[in-house]
């Protein structure tokens, strides 16, 4: 649903904040990724040179994987290149494939409440404890949980805000 009017000026900046928010996920997720490929290298390093095997790399990783994962999902979600089957969409009239978006979008900002109300309480639950080698909050392991939940249920109402005003500009929803 595109509207040939400029959009409110509300919008366009909803519309920039939720985009630097997205820029600064795939930051994150991009210097995790970069991490998580040197810690490795110094497993191998360690395990196949020195003969010393790094115990810690594995918890750390296991950390990072879930801020990727995570992140990365929400970035998906905000980007539009989240998983989803769009023969039918297509196949149907304008009126129902915008059903079927909305829908949609509703489902995955439920999905993304569920996720930060049971991570935060995962993470508040774990926070006592300790991570064994490396010795940070067990909590921390589903916080990335916790961040990316919210972060789906914030890109998804912005994409529901935006059809709703009739500036959804999102290629493969409503063309």
């Amino acid at each position: 649903m595109s509207n040939t009017s400029p959009p409110p000026s509300a919008l366009r900046k909803m519309v920039r904040i939720l985009d630097r928010i997205a820029d600064a996920c795939r930051i994150v997720t991009g210097v995790a990724l970069v991490v998580v490929t040197v810690i490795f290298g110094w497993l191998v390093f360690g395990r196949y040179v020195l003969n010393a095997t790094p115990t810690w790399v594995e918890q750390v990783a296991l950390l990072l994987v879930m801020t990727i994962a995570f992140i990365g999902a929400a970035v998906g979600v905000h980007d539009n290149t989240h998983l989803s089957v769009s023969l039918v969409r297509s196949a149907v009239p304008r009126r129902v494939r915008t059903a079927l978006v909305v829908c949609t979008d509703v489902i995955m900002a439920g999905f993304g409440a569920l996720m930060l109300v049971f991570g935060a309480r995962l993470t508040m639950f774990k926070w006592g404890s300790l991570i064994p080698l490396i010795q940070v909050p067990e909590g921390l392991r589903s916080l990335p949980l916790t961040i990316g939940g919210g972060l789906i249920l914030m890109f998804s109402v912005g994409h529901l805000i935006r059809l709703c005003v009739g500036f959804d500009e999102r290629k493969d929803s409503i063309e």
